[in-house]
């Protein structure tokens, strides 16, 4: 980022300077006291007028109409905008009018945080607005927010709108483009909606460490780092379930986690390699338990967002209300490609790869092979949420045999609008089978799978002291919310989502704009009209450039010699 100030950002540090030398300090300490919002006024002034003879608002301008002795604007708060009027006499009642002449009309720009203390009335049109009897800097603003402009049917104009831009700044986002706020407020509506449904089931919750030294609990590739104390290599978690199945060793009955996994692996539309994982943990349950609480659970978290357990995602209507349509692993490829898949072994896998236009590599083993198959001509036909289930042994390390069909286990993913958003299994509590699995794990990363689940010598310890009976289940949290709100990309649901590094803007140095036949002291006043590199300059309009130094030069009120037209001209030869 370039460090250069642009002529808006220089005139609001002078503003800063003059509220200063005014006596008025534009970072106050003390608390300010908010007695009311914007969006309860507008609600509830109709009908409860007497409420608000006397209320204290706070927030943003966001817009200003100065019209002499008499002005308004735009307050926006965290629920909303209301309109504010001001009066030079009532907001300076004294003879010294510097509140109102100078610090309000002059030193004040849109973006500043403001406190008002007042009344609400009605205006001539009819709107509700605040009547200022007192008015208090609380936060000066040193960079224009970007100017939304909307008219009166709605229409956005100049939006902010560029997804980088609106991801890597979304406090300014937010700002300009409240109304993605709902996104975040359903967010919070889905973690407490499930936590409420939990706690009130008995289950506890719990944390995990999210430094491990063993990663477990999931196929994918850690984050790696290094503990200096301790002088050994630590993983960024990719899942909780091992440290949570200890505790159902240790005795409790129901136990999860909302937490933070880290995957050093691929960002797409529904990939960040940092996302929130829910997983949970009943002592004395199957998975075909967990598929009669994942539908009832689901459905409450659907109504908590939109009051019907029917949801709107892009082109489909989903309805959340169970039951779940149910295909096994094996049916669902049968079903949607013709192939039975069954009783093929690796070599075979790979030719029907190869015959359906699947990429493959040779790290990948019957289960990888068999899940390319899936993904690639399965999921998207998922449309209404629909259980597979009973998959392959060689796919699921962590999962407990099936209890009536060799080769398979008790696992099912759920799957919504084409995508995954839930797991579980009918947990394997059996020691030396579960070390087994864990060996040949080690074969796969041996054959390059960086993806193959390691050796936890701790975990199996723990087994080995007697874990009952388990049904664990895992959400994407981050998934689950796009489609509560009906978005397609993962960034969009998540405040802050990884980016690339920002690029920093070439800045020129004085010796490169000299060496152009620029003097010198006139280097400065190019950086601060937007000018940080030769090629911005030659871009620009030189009648434009001549014009607008003589303007610079007039408003710092510089005494230096201001260039001949004809030799600005020759910087553009």
């Amino acid at each position: 980022m370039s460090t250069t100030l642009s002529e808006q950002e220089i005139i609001r540090r002078e503003s800063l300077q003059q509220l200063r030398t005014l006596g008025i300090n534009p970072y106050p300490a003390e608390e300010y006291k908010v007695t009311a919002f914007a969006q309860e006024i507008t609600d509830n002034f109709n009908r409860f007028p007497d409420n608000y003879k006397k209320v204290t608002i706070a927030g943003r301008i966001m817009t200003r109409r100065i019209m002499g002795s008499a002005s308004f604007a735009e307050i926006q708060d965290s629920t909303g905008r209301i309109q504010i009027y001001l009066k030079r006499d009532d907001i300076c009642p004294d003879e010294d009018k510097t509140l109102y002449n100078t610090v309000f009309k002059k030193l004040l720009d849109i973006g500043d945080f403001v406190g008002i203390k007042g009344y609400v009335f009605l205006t001539q049109t009819g709107e509700i607005s605040v009547h200022v009897a007192e008015l208090t800097l609380l936060s000066k603003s040193l960079k224009p927010l970007p100017v939304v402009k909307r008219d009166e049917d709605g229409n956005i104009h100049d939006g902010f709108t560029d997804p980088e831009m609106r991801y890597r700044q979304r406090y300014v986002d937010l700002t300009v483009n409240p109304e993605y706020k709902q996104i975040f407020v359903n967010r919070s509506k889905v973690v407490s909606s499930m936590r409420d449904y939990f706690n009130k089931q008995g289950w506890m919750e719990v944390e995990t460490p999210i430094l491990q030294p063993v990663h477990g609990g999931a196929a994918a590739r850690p984050f790696v780092t290094h503990h200096n104390t301790l002088d050994m290599q630590l993983f960024l978690r990719i899942a909780n379930e091992l440290y949570l199945k200890r505790l159902i060793v240790a005795g409790f009955d129901g136990v999860y986690e909302f937490g933070k996994m880290f995957r050093n692996e691929g960002m797409d539309r529904t990939h960040n390699p940092e996302f929130t994982g829910l997983e949970i943990y009943i002592a004395y349950k199957d998975y075909v338990w967990m598929m009669a609480m994942v539908e009832q659970c689901l459905e409450i978290v659907a109504r908590a967002v939109h009051g019907i357990p029917v949801v709107q995602v892009g082109a489909n209507e989903i309805n959340f209300a169970g039951p779940y349509a149910k295909l096994s692993m094996y049916d669902s490829i049968l079903k949607y490609t013709g192939i039975d898949v069954s009783a093929m072994n690796e070599d075979g896998l790979r030719q029907t790869c190869a015959e359906l236009g699947i990429e493959v590599n040779p790290t990948m083993g019957k289960g990888k092979l068999i899940d390319e198959i899936f993904s690639a001509k399965v999921e998207a036909n998922l449309i209404q949420p629909t259980y597979i289930t009973d998959y392959p042994i060689e796919m699921t390390p962590l999962a407990k045999k099936h209890r009536t069909k060799d080769g398979l286990v008790e696992r099912f993913e759920l799957f919504v609008n084409g995508k995954e958003i839930a797991n579980a299994y009918s947990e394997l509590n059996d020691p030396i089978d579960q070390r087994e699995r864990l060996e040949e794990q080690l074969i796969l990363a041996g054959r390059g799978d960086d993806e193959a689940m390691a050796m936890d010598d701790d975990f199996l310890r723990a087994l080995e002291y007697g874990m009952p009976p388990t049904s664990g289940l895992g959400i994407g949290i981050d998934r689950l919310v796009m489609l509560m709100t009906n978005q397609s990309t993962i960034q969009e649901v998540l405040f802050f989502p990884q980016m690339r590094p920002e690029k920093k803007a070439k800045v020129a140095t004085a010796d490169d704009f000299i060496n152009m036949g620029v003097p010198a002291e006139w280097v400065p006043v190019l950086n601060k009209m937007g000018f940080n590199t030769v090629e911005e300059l030659k871009a620009g309009n030189p009648n434009k450039v001549f014009n607008d130094l003589g303007g610079m030069r007039k408003k710092l009120k510089l005494d230096i010699t201001m260039p001949a037209k004809e030799e600005v001209m020759a910087w553009f030869a």
